[in-house]
């Protein structure tokens, strides 16, 4: 598997008059990278899939300050940010809930 570096997304992604693409743009091409293996998922496994790709978006402005990050790195990060915080709700609800 290839590491995707700015350099490499921006060959794959031509953006007229952009050097660098965008944290959202790269968030696409991740997403559309996967998009065979998404296909081959059943049904709740791709709900589940689309909302981690939902989840990676929440942070994209964020994702743009970690420059020395591989874009696959921070959307993973954005990602357990999100699953973080679900785990930390779960853990202060009341028990009867």
């Amino acid at each position: 598997m290839m590491r995707m570096t700015l350099k490499t997304v921006a060959r794959r992604w031509p953006v007229m008059g952009r050097t660098v693409p965008t944290t959202r743009m790269l968030i696409d091409i991740i997403g559309s990278g996967w998009a065979d293996y998404r296909r081959a998922l059943r049904d709740a496994d791709r709900e589940a899939f689309d909302r981690m790709m939902a989840k990676a978006a929440m942070h994209a402005s964020a994702a743009n300050f970690a420059v020395d990050a591989m874009p696959l790195e921070t959307f993973f990060m954005s990602v357990l940010i999100e699953q973080e915080k679900e785990l930390e709700e779960l853990r202060h609800r009341p028990q009867g809930r």
